[in-house]
């Protein structure tokens, strides 16, 4: 496997996930408590053993460069690494990455330093679990030029995805990025009995959707995008190549889950407190890695927890209580304290006596979550001081709403952003 080269796309400014997003790029967003976006593509890659890693990076960075640099150390005689890309001026580029296919392009020279055979192209914000070996095999064995992997979705999810019509040896005949219309949907439509044939039930996913993840021949790739101004894989860069080559798709039949939405990315770290959760961050002798923290366990006081998930290093108060919600590291949460269908993120360091003094004498709450407060169907950014008898419970059902000093609801999805303060007694 040290032939391939792993890209993972980390740049865009994840606007869908506005305010989560707002100090960090969408890679960096802490989930299921202690483990970041990022975390997924780069351990698949290691248990793939693919550890020759670009995360290419553009937006609100740092804290994503920081979180890589303290995570994943390899041994220097492997030859393994995970080195950052950051989007720069040159003499030849000024501006911006421009899109997909346009990231890749600027860092050409990088890819291209050594004699890899294979560059395979991840994004950096989805939560699924992928052997890579097994689409490299697929691409080997087919003799592609360029492979595809793709899901089995419904109509209602085709619309919004890059969907691919297969001849009967799986090379990709058409495609159609996000089609509106019933001829657009009919004309990529594969037929139940054509994904039989490759071991997969249709049970009413008629579309092949792109999962946002490529496998390309180094030396087409490179020729590719040094010859032309194409800007993004889906819309650009496939159409342009099926003509002249052979586009293959690898068929994968498991749980994925693009983070693209505040209600999706809700809805995904609520679903992992579930009895059988579809995803298992600890899933046998391939878990998902991410940066080790030297935190105590956690101290719960006469508190009532069902179906949750408890990271390290928290203290919850008496009486309280946490139902379907995940809890983040060194979270602070008081006495009787209700909290349901919520993901607390925690905090990034605790706060020693001297300052919980100056907070006192600044009339500020603590980090955490006060006394007495209640908490339902929302996301608390890390850092966030939510004082005691506070209220979130969003009980008019806004949808959405515009971003006010204190919150954003997205969804329905109440999100208090990083290093917000609510004070005592507040209602959202």
């Amino acid at each position: 496997m040290s032939n391939v080269v792993c890209l993972i796309l980390g740049g865009g400014r994840g606007t869908r996930l506005y305010p989560l997003t707002k100090s960090r790029s969408k890679p960096a967003v802490p989930i299921a408590g202690k483990y970041r976006l990022i975390d997924i593509p780069i351990s698949n890659c290691i248990h793939s053993g693919l550890n020759r890693i670009f995360v290419l990076t553009q937006f609100n960075s740092v804290s994503l460069h920081r979180h890589i640099a303290n995570t994943y150390k390899f041994d220097p005689f492997g030859g393994g690494f995970v080195e950052v890309l950051a989007a720069q001026q040159t003499m030849q580029h000024e501006t911006w990455y421009q899109g997909t296919a346009d990231a890749v392009r600027r860092n050409i020279p990088y890819f291209t330093e050594q004699t890899y055979d294979l560059v395979l192209i991840l994004s950096g914000d989805q939560l699924y679990r992928m052997n890579f070996q097994e689409m490299i095999r697929t691409h080997v064995e087919s003799k592609a030029d360029a492979t595809i992997a793709a899901l089995p979705v419904g109509e209602s999810e085709a619309r919004s995805c890059g969907i691919m019509r297969i001849d009967d040896g799986g090379r990709v005949i058409d495609f159609e990025e996000k089609p509106k219309t019933a001829e657009k949907l009919q004309r990529v439509r594969t037929e139940p009995a054509s994904l039989e044939r490759f071991g997969i039930k249709a049970d009413g996913r008629n579309y092949l959707a792109s999962m946002g993840i490529y496998l390309f021949n180094r030396a087409m790739l490179v020729q590719l995008l040094a010859s032309g101004t194409a800007t993004d894989f889906g819309h650009e860069i496939f159409p342009q190549v099926m003509a002249n080559h052979r586009v293959q798709t690898h068929l994968f039949d498991a749980y994925w889950e693009d983070i693209g939405t505040i209600g999706a990315f809700h809805k995904a770290n609520i679903d992992l407190t579930r009895d059988d959760p579809p995803f298992d961050f600890q899933f046998g002798d391939h878990p998902i890695f991410t940066r080790p923290r030297y935190l105590p366990p956690s101290r719960l006081r006469g508190v009532q927890v069902t179906n949750s998930l408890i990271s390290d290093g928290c203290q919850i108060g008496r009486g309280s209580v946490i139902e379907n919600s995940v809890i983040g590291v060194r979270s602070q949460i008081g006495d009787n304290v209700t909290i349901r269908n919520t993901y607390i993120m925690g905090a990034d360091s605790y706060e020693q006596p001297r300052h919980i003094a100056d907070n006192a004498r600044a009339g500020r709450p603590n980090i955490g979550i006060g006394s007495g407060s209640i908490i339902e169907n929302a996301l608390i950014d890390k850092n966030a001081r939510i004082g005691s008898n506070v209220r979130i419970v969003n009980e008019s059902g806004v949808v959405d709403s515009e971003e006010a000093p204190h919150y954003v609801i997205r969804d329905k999805i109440v999100v208090i952003p990083k290093y917000t303060i609510l004070q005592d007694k507040v209602v959202i």
